[in-house]
């Protein structure tokens, strides 16, 4: 999911800002997950910096909707949010995902291999659209 968002996000589809706190949550959460990763996580938060180095915003409690509305924001899933960038420009959400399929430590693995994943990773409308597009990734 992460490696999704930020590839669109480097492919120049909006502008991926966070905090250490969600740092931190999504660190013990993939942690709890995969045990096998405790510890072994900081190569990819530095490397998510790397990729996006405008990244830290100042700590947010949540999103409240009043909040939100006030600046025209809606809070979605990332899935929906993903659907709705490639909605924007499907050619360069193509390309992203391409390019993220290729960056695959099994970059020979096949397109339904690359929407298996992200199907597994929570993004299942992701994967749809990834096996309509398979010849194109």
């Amino acid at each position: 999911m992460t490696d999704a968002l930020l590839s669109l996000a480097t492919a120049g589809f909006f502008a991926a800002k966070w905090s250490t706190r969600i740092e931190d949550e999504w660190i013990r959460s993939l942690e709890r997950q995969r045990p096998d990763l405790a510890g072994k996580l900081g190569v990819r938060r530095d490397s998510m910096r790397e990729a996006v180095p405008d990244w830290e915003v100042p700590e947010l409690k949540d999103f409240p909707v009043p909040v939100l509305r006030q600046f025209g924001i809606e809070a979605v899933d990332p899935d929906t949010f993903i659907i709705n960038q490639w909605d924007l420009n499907p050619v360069q959400a193509i390309a992203a995902f391409k390019r993220m399929r290729a960056r695959r430590k099994k970059p020979h693995s096949s397109p339904e291999d690359f929407a298996d994943a992200l199907e597994l990773g929570g993004l299942p409308a992701t994967a749809n659209r990834l096996r309509l597009a398979a010849e194109l990734i």
